[in-house]
């Protein structure tokens, strides 16, 4: 993406901060994910849209080095959506989240099975830490 575009982006949301440093190239990776979400990161999108938990979460947010899958600014919050190949990369996970954590962002992290078969109570949970 363009830095040109990138600053028309971060103009539009007032909040200059929220990517945390990102480089341009993520932006362009970050659109292609949210073009190509998974079966169950289109379910959780579709539970976090348009302020539903009063609150506005961004798909597929660039955060510094990495993309988030879904954030929400106001909050500091990254919800993560973890499919099968997590289980081998418990490590790399942990150090992401670590790395979040130094920008003073919070992750939930939830499995695609969390999310395909027990949504409610995922909703639930990012409902709980949103009204704390």
């Amino acid at each position: 993406m363009a830095k040109e575009t990138k600053q028309n982006l971060m103009q539009r949301t007032n909040q200059p901060n929220m990517f945390y440093g990102a480089k341009p190239e993520l932006f362009a990776r970050a659109k292609y994910l949210r073009e190509n979400m998974t079966e169950s990161e289109q379910l959780l999108w579709h539970k976090l849209r348009n302020n539903q938990l009063k609150y506005r979460f961004k798909a597929q947010h660039p955060i510094d080095i990495f993309i988030a899958d879904f954030y929400c600014h106001q909050k500091q919050l990254v919800i993560e959506i973890d499919g099968k190949i997590h289980e081998q990369q418990t490590e790399y996970d942990a150090g992401r989240t670590a790395e979040l954590n130094r920008w003073g962002i919070t992750v939930l992290r939830f499995s695609n099975e969390d999310v395909m078969f027990r949504i409610d109570d995922v909703i639930q949970e990012i409902e709980r830490y949103l009204n704390r």
